[in-house]
């Protein structure tokens, strides 16, 4: 019954809840076990579903052709370079915000829309880091490439979710499903440690970058592996 009820969908959940009190004759009257077991099934279910959302998400190739797509590209020019307009829409002003030639859609390939909405959401809900950090990123000597640096993290993310590593900082930090909401959260979390990470460790070229991504990975898996773990931007 247990073992079934980690599979359920979050409208089964408290069928299941019952099912498992009923199989080992705990008092339907006891609240507390209810509720804890009730969150943690929520949960449980929840982390597969998030998993799902994000994987079809990056599944969706960046499409020049689709209105919305193209519409969330400008909005993150938008967001990262108020007093410049573009002057065009394929155009070597992208490289000024990380991209790595005169149309961004190329650098989506690996992550597809989703390393879109991760960059889209920093912005949005952190605008001052963002630019500071693309500020940051062009420095002359340990200057980085934002976007393209930010795509990758995308996929550390992901990663991290998709092996089961951020389950115990999600189940800490949610008291039920979480959301992709979250999992955004956790990506802005990585962008702003990262930058701080790059600079305290001041690489001798960006021709290192995947020396110290690793590094900077092994860092985080280890941050990870706390039980009482929880790894948000304050």
């Amino acid at each position: 019954v247990l073992r079934n009820a980690v599979h359920v969908d979050e409208a089964e959940v408290e069928k299941c809840v019952r099912d498992v009190m009923k199989e080992k004759k705990i008092g339907q009257k006891d609240t507390g076990f209810k509720t804890n077991l009730h969150i943690t099934l929520l949960q449980i279910s929840g982390y597969k579903k998030l998993y799902l959302n994000v994987e079809n998400l990056r599944k969706v190739p960046y499409d020049s052709d689709n209105e919305e797509h193209e519409e969330q590209l400008i909005e993150l020019w938008n967001l990262l370079m108020p007093h410049e307009n573009l002057k065009a829409r394929i155009t070597k002003q992208w490289c000024d915000i990380g991209f790595q030639g005169d149309d961004p859609k190329t650098d989506f390939r690996g992550m597809g829309l989703l390393g879109l909405v991760n960059l889209v959401y920093f912005s949005k809900h952190y605008t001052d880091e963002a630019r500071q950090i693309l500020s940051r990123s062009n420095h002359p000597k340990l200057g980085y490439s934002y976007a393209i640096v930010g795509i990758n993290l995308t996929e550390m993310a992901y990663s991290l979710l998709k092996n089961g590593a951020l389950k115990s900082h999600l189940y800490n930090l949610v008291s039920g499903l979480p959301q992709m909401e979250h999992f955004h959260q956790f990506y802005c979390y990585l962008v702003y440690e990262f930058d701080k990470f790059w600079f305290e460790e001041e690489p001798e070229s960006i021709m290192h970058f995947n020396q110290y991504r690793e590094k900077f990975h092994e860092k985080i898996k280890g941050l990870l592996l706390d039980c009482d773990v929880i790894l948000t931007l304050q």
